[in-house]
């Protein structure tokens, strides 16, 4: 049956009609502006450079006023550091010599101030020394860290280990990237021919998606002048623009094939009306998820949700302006190239996909059932997830960062990496012995007088390690308990201490964040879609997809399933997992049911509709779900842990989202409403707005 265009030749042409429009009558101009702007960005970005930084204030909590405390009484402000750190196993007193030529070479070198006499443990055998800087962290020059290591680790020889630890030598033993983009792009390509038979088919999706990609990340570090972006946004904003780019563009590319092999007089411009426009409606569910993030008031979070917001608005402008002007350049060879694939098919496209349906549909709630439970037996671990900011002792094991670590761990206790910061007004002499009563502190420093006079610094170091969970309840039992049994005003700053701060902050702001984006997410899906279940059974089941994939992290980094190094999850990984995830699922839901409502519609047969529904759709789902699976699961190749959480969280909820919730799930859930499904209120029609996605 083909489309009826009566009412679009009478219907005044929407914005997204006219864009596209353009794009496709002056294509060559359309594809000549997208290269000057990419190129135009990418050279100003160059000459200009990028000043990403971040902020990692948490308004109001205890860290957060260690940290304002000692802005306000230092005079300068601190310079960056690293640690020497050498072990000799038969003791230190033999290589006195060699310690000593060892430092006097590093302290020759540039950038280095000075370099502290080094301390020893008590058997003698680990010392280590601090070097500092005369620039601050975000001024060391990366080679400037590694001539530092590499000259410190000339000095090694067997029984005398040289290692360098600090966070600067953690960043600059991080491989410069480029392999998990490189990756996942070869293997995006590979599924998009498989699935359409054409190389050049198969380049339009992964091209809109690189120009999207690439002018955002120019964007990005001109933007980072204006607003506080952190470093590790472009790898992000990366990760998820490869995904969603080329998922946009090829959902409107398959509706396009379908409508070309259906032999609609204008496949292009029918393509655009409709999936087009779930395209469009999809990319602002992921933007209103993003923005959410701003409820929760964090600045650490707010550069990050910029970068990505504007990485998915560049692929939807992409999508529906480069994209139209590729199929009308190239249109006649990819036609030709289309016709020839579908000719060799022997099978009708979409019957084992109505076979799927029908199956479900003659026993919903068996699939319903077990699919819910999965989901929910994977979400359970996420119950235990402990967060926490990374540190060496996540690194790999052959980084001398992560060597350095444990070299301080075993010579000084596990407790030595990672110090409490407690300050206090006056001198703070009571503070040492009321500490030191704590049977899960091992020694406490004498208290250090700031220049002023005014406030006194003492550092305690924990029997246990920095991330493990007997570190965050002493931090909690010191504040409650310990610490206001003494007079005047006692803080407990530190990275534990900022991470137990940063969870507190996220978790009491949550509740909020959830409301503002499942909330509107819901409005949305009501007004498109003319029902109150569908935005209801949309929100509960992409719960249920997030919360599987945060228990998936769970196991993996928590717990070290897979041979992974077990410790705490990134303290904002959850939050963003919850915020990007909740939009990509919203994708394939507008894809998958504005098919079914559009079946419906023409039909009003509830369970045709939703067999047509998913045999139009559910082999684009799955293709889109696997190149998003190959791009994110790419970054765990990465070797940034943070991202290896990103990589693993996103990949896990596409699968299950894809394959499990719209394949079985939606279509058992959709029977059982039958035709209760796009039923809505008079009161709320005539209140909600009408947004159409599809032009019929």
């Amino acid at each position: 049956m083909t489309v009826d265009t009566s009412i679009r030749q009478v219907t005044r042409p929407g914005l997204l009609h006219r864009v596209s429009g353009w794009a496709m009558r002056h294509a060559g101009l359309a594809l000549l502006l997208w290269v000057l702007v990419l190129a135009a960005v990418i050279a100003a970005a160059t000459v200009v450079g990028a000043n990403y930084r971040s902020d990692n204030s948490l308004p109001g909590t205890d860290s957060q006023r260690v940290t304002d405390i000692f802005q306000a009484h230092q005079p300068k402000g601190d310079t960056a550091s690293v640690q020497l750190v050498v072990r000799a196993g038969g003791g230190l007193d033999a290589d006195k010599s060699q310690l000593a030529s060892m430092l006097a070479a590093v302290r020759g070198l540039p950038h280095v101030s000075s370099v502290a006499d080094p301390t020893m443990s008590t058997d003698r055998r680990t010392a280590y020394s601090s070097v500092s800087l005369d620039v601050a962290a975000a001024d060391m020059p990366v080679d400037g860290v590694r001539t530092i290591i590499h000259r410190a680790q000339d000095f090694a020889r067997p029984g005398f280990q040289v290692e360098v630890g600090g966070d600067l030598a953690r960043s600059a033993a991080d491989s410069s990237g480029g392999a998990s983009e490189g990756a996942g792009i070869l293997a995006a390509l590979v599924i998009l021919v498989f699935l359409f038979g054409s190389l050049l088919a198969a380049t339009l999706p992964l091209l809109t998606a690189v120009f999207a990609v690439g002018s955002t990340v120019g964007l990005l570090m001109l933007a980072s002048h204006l607003f506080k972006v952190p470093e590790y946004t472009t790898p992000v904003m990366m990760l998820v623009g490869l995904g969603v780019g080329i998922d946009y563009a090829l959902l409107i590319f398959s509706r396009y094939r379908h409508e070309l092999l259906k032999g609609t007089a204008d496949p292009k411009v029918v393509a655009l009306d409709t999936a087009g426009r779930s395209v469009m409606f999809a990319g602002c569910t992921v933007v209103i998820a993003l923005l959410g993030l701003l409820a929760l008031g964090l600045g650490s979070l707010q550069g990050i949700a910029l970068g990505v917001t504007m990485t998915v608005l560049m692929t939807m402008l992409a999508a529906v302006t480069l994209l139209p002007s590729l199929l009308t350049l190239f249109g006649k060879r990819i036609e030709r190239s289309v016709r020839k694939h579908a000719a060799k098919q022997r099978r009708t496209p979409g019957d084992g996909w109505r076979r799927l349906a029908g199956a479900v549909q003659r026993a919903p709630w068996v699939p319903l059932v077990l699919g819910v439970l999965a989901l929910i037996a994977l979400s359970l671990p996420a119950l235990g997830m402990r967060l926490g900011f990374a540190d060496a002792g996540t690194d790999a094991p052959a980084k001398t960062s992560r060597k350095a670590y444990d070299l301080l761990a075993e010579g000084f206790g596990p407790g030595f990496n990672g110090p409490l910061v407690i300050v206090s007004e006056g001198d703070g002499k009571s503070l040492g012995p009321t500490l030191m009563k704590d049977p899960d502190i091992a020694a406490v420093t004498p208290p250090q007088l700031t220049p002023d006079g005014k406030i006194a610094t003492v550092l305690a170091f924990p029997k246990s390690a920095p991330q493990d969970a007997a570190t965050s309840d002493l931090v909690k039992r010191l504040r409650k308990d310990t610490l206001p049994q003494l007079e005047g005003t006692h803080l407990v700053g530190g990275a534990t201490a900022a991470a137990d701060d940063f969870a507190s902050a996220v978790s009491k702001r949550l509740p909020i964040f959830v409301l503002v984006v499942v909330g509107l997410s819901a409005l949305l899906l009501m007004a498109v879609f003319r029902s109150v279940l569908i935005p209801l059974k949309a929100a509960v089941l992409n719960l249920l997809s997030i919360g599987a994939s945060l228990g998936m992290i769970t196991l993996v980094f928590q717990h070290g399933w897979f041979g992974a190094q077990a410790g705490p999850i990134e303290a904002f990984v959850p939050v963003m997992i919850f915020a990007i995830v909740f939009g990509l699922s919203m994708d394939y839901e507008v894809f998958l049911v504005s098919r079914i409502h559009e079946e419906w519609r023409r039909t009003r047969d509830a369970r045709a509709a939703v067999r047509e529904g998913l045999a139009t759709t559910g082999s684009v789902i799955t293709a889109a779900a696997a190149i998003m699976i190959v791009v994110f699961g790419a970054f765990l190749l990465s070797p940034d842990r943070m991202l290896k959480q990103f990589g693993l969280g996103l990949a896990t909820a596409v699968l299950l989202d894809a394959l499990l919730i719209r394949c079985v799930i939606v279509p058992a859930v959709l029977r059982l409403f039958g035709e209760r499904a796009w039923w809505l209120p008079r009161a709320l029609d005539r209140i909600l707005p009408k947004i159409k996605l599809e032009d019929h």
